[in-house]
């Protein structure tokens, strides 16, 4: 077997296309799922602590200063203090048990100093962009059981709207609220759970699954070896073919069959012409 025509550009072009393939798959692809993989199981090992574990006072959980992180998340803690209704914002096109929804936000004064924002819970929209009418927050001082959650980001970086005689929000984050309403907040955000004063209908807590995210790391896996072993067979197919596919030029031993049948044809037409010559002077 002859390996020369693998210095072709074509050749040369599919090796380095499937290396590079290769790698991406095992150092960018893959890793990028497990990873989000590790997430799903850190995120539902947190809802699982939060179910068995007694609430906690905020400022245990989450000294003033401190932001929400993987390791705090999902935690119940309580905290005493007053809504401030006057301050609410509405969370914009959420989906919530797989229906539309608005969450509603409402800033909640800590008796220990500071300010919470809070996600009493989702309402469902009436012709599609308003919002219901639904029970205002009690007024006076409460003491209310939420879980910890951390700011959502909006990719473009939208600010606060007013729609609908309502303030409304596209990402629920304490930054982005507290500076629409002129009200500084705590880094986070906290959603109550059932029986609180001022809930609405509880956010429900996410499906407890491991989601695809390991099964498509597996799939980028085996990609990466198929590439490489597709590859070599082609390369092995066209090392034992007397033809040379990807553009190459035929071979040196298929030119010289060409040629030597070429010139076969060429002798048995000189040789057709001398018996004809022969035949007319033996006539």
């Amino acid at each position: 077997m002859r390996f020369g025509f693998l210095l072709r550009p074509g050749w040369i072009g599919l090796i380095l296309l499937v290396g590079v393939f290769s790698t991406v798959c095992f150092t960018v692809l893959a890793p990028w799922q497990f990873s989000r993989h590790n997430e799903t199981q850190v995120r539902n090992d947190a809802i699982r602590s939060s179910m068995r574990a007694e609430p906690r006072p905020l400022n245990e959980v989450l000294p003033r200063g401190r932001a929400p992180s993987s390791s705090t998340e999902w935690t119940r803690v309580t905290f005493t203090g007053h809504y401030l209704s006057g301050d609410e914002a509405l969370a914009w096109q959420r989906t919530v048990l797989g229906e539309p929804a608005f969450e509603v936000l409402t800033p909640f004064r800590l008796e220990s100093g500071g300010t919470v924002l809070v996600d009493r819970g989702f309402i469902r929209p009436v012709e599609s962009t308003r919002a219901p009418e639904y029970s205002a927050a009690p007024e006076g001082t409460v003491r209310v059981t939420a879980r910890i959650r951390t700011n959502e980001h909006d990719a473009e970086q939208r600010s606060m709207f007013r729609h609908d005689g309502h303030r409304w929000t596209y990402a629920i984050n304490s930054d982005t609220v507290g500076e629409g309403l002129g009200v500084p907040m705590r880094s986070g955000y906290f959603t109550l759970v059932g029986e609180q004063p001022g809930v609405l209908s509880p956010v429900p807590l996410p499906r407890l699954e491991s989601g695809p995210y390991f099964s498509y790391a597996m799939q980028w896996i085996i990609f990466g070896i198929m590439a490489p072993l597709a590859a070599g067979y082609l390369i092995y197919s066209e090392a034992r073919s007397p033809r040379t596919p990807l553009g190459g030029s035929p071979r040196r031993e298929s030119t010289a069959r060409r040629g030597k049948s070429r010139m076969s044809v060429a002798e048995a037409i000189a040789a057709e012409e001398r018996r004809e010559r022969e035949n007319s002077t033996g006539t």
